[in-house]
Formats: C-alpha cells, structure tokens, sequence
C-alpha cells in the first residue's frame, strides 16, 4: 500500500509541484488549500504525513500543527513544514508547534524528497523503534521502544518519535560528545547543513522533561563548539541517591 500524503498549502502552484513530484516517487497524495480543511481531512484520512505550510488562510499553520499534536488520532503523524518564513525565531516556533521537519521555500524538490523519505523511515510509518528491539538502560535511565517511552528514575516519560531518537543516539554514546553534524545524520536521516537551531529545540525540550532544573542541565550537558553530552550516574551512584534521601 502506497503511503498517503497530504499537502496543506493555499499556494496552488507549489501545492501542485510537491503532489506531483510525491506522486512521481510512489506516494498517494491528497491536497487542502486552507487550515481548516487541512486539520479536517488529517483527521479523516490519517495520513502517513502531513506537508504542511504556515500562512495559511483560516487558521494558520502553526495553530494547525498545535492541534493536530493535542489529538490523540493525528498526535503521532510526522509534520514537514514548508514556508517561505525563514527566520530562526520562526524555525523555533515551527518545532516547538509539533513539527518534525522544516523546510524553507525556495527549496530543491529532491531535497524535499529526502526529507520525506527520512521522515516516513523514521516513523514508519517505518518506525526506528523496529531497529531498537533491545530496551536501553543506564542508570535511572530505561529506554522503551515500542512505546516511545522512557522511564526516568521512577517516572514514565512519554517521548516524540523525534525525541526517542535523540535521546537513543545520545544514550549510545553515553559520555561521550555528540557533534550536531552526527545527531543530524543519525536521527533526522539527511546530511547536515549550518543550522542547528533544530536540534537544539528538541534539546530543550528533552530538557524540560529530565532536568530538575532545565536551565542549568545537569544530565543533558551543552559541549560548546563540539555538540551534546549525555551523563548519567550509574546505578551504584543511584542507590546512594536513594539511601541519602530516604
């Protein structure tokens, strides 16, 4: 069964040169031209992906994306957001709405193509978690693939599937520093360019879910001019968390 598409654009000439080239690489494709109608028919249609753009008439992309991440239905389908809207500000605004994937107009449509691929390989919609079949622990930390879960000490943490990932490539290589070239080519599947503002969104946001305080990381650590570290006290070191603070 051909993966379904569905591209969200008011600009009539793009909407029609992306669902065509998606349809010339194997993919069923289904357009809406406004907000409302895109929200409506992604919960209709549940489709493998959503293309999304963000000045939209009606209800704008971002608002879109929002709501489309608070339904249980649509929360999981993966988001490529395609603007004109360059700005880093609006880069952060776009990921911290649910997307997964941004994409500035002009842009390549193999690029475009690529970025698809990775996104549907990565969620599977071809889900990574079938390439973790082991449950990944150190420390406090217990990695759970199906579920895109992490338990965290005591507490279940639910993950993105982007998430998931980051915090799988990071665990990995626990004590280690990560360069943001390695974790895009590793979990967003495409070759790194200079903007690395997308992984440092989802940095934060993995942030707020582990740091007692995320402003001064203590798990989760920036290695300036180099990438990300993650460092986890080992389970002798959590047993003596545990008998200081009982």
């Amino acid at each position: 069964m051909m993966p379904r598409i569905l591209v969200i654009d008011d600009d009539a000439a793009i909407a029609e040169l992306v669902a065509v080239n998606l349809e010339m690489a194997g993919y069923e494709v289904t357009q809406a031209e406004d907000g409302i109608k895109g929200q409506a028919l992604a919960i209709q249609l549940l489709p493998d992906l959503i293309v999304l753009d963000l000045m939209l008439p009606r209800v704008d992309g971002f608002t879109v994306c929002q709501r489309l991440r608070r339904d249980d239905r649509t929360s999981d389908i993966p988001v490529l957001m395609l603007t004109a809207l360059s700005q880093t500000q609006d880069k952060v605004e776009g990921f911290n709405s649910g997307a997964d994937d941004y994409l500035t107009k002009p842009f390549e449509l193999e690029e475009m193509l690529a970025r698809v691929r990775a996104l549907l390989r990565r969620t599977d919609r071809i889900p990574q978690a079938a390439k973790h079949s082991e449950i990944l622990n150190y420390g406090p930390l217990t990695l759970v693939p199906e579920r895109f879960e992490a338990v965290w000490y005591v507490n279940t943490v639910k993950l993105t599937h982007l998430e998931f990932e980051l915090l799988h490539c990071l665990l990995q290589r626990h004590g280690q520093t990560v360069s943001p070239s390695e974790i895009l080519k590793e979990v967003w599947g495409y070759d790194p360019d200079d903007d690395i503002e997308t992984i440092r969104v989802h940095i934060r946001h993995l942030r707020t879910k582990m740091e007692p305080d995320p402003r001064h990381p203590r798990y989760i650590k920036t290695v300036y001019g180099a990438g990300y570290c993650l460092e986890l006290p080992s389970n002798e070191q959590v047993a003596e968390e545990s008998k200081s603070s009982a």
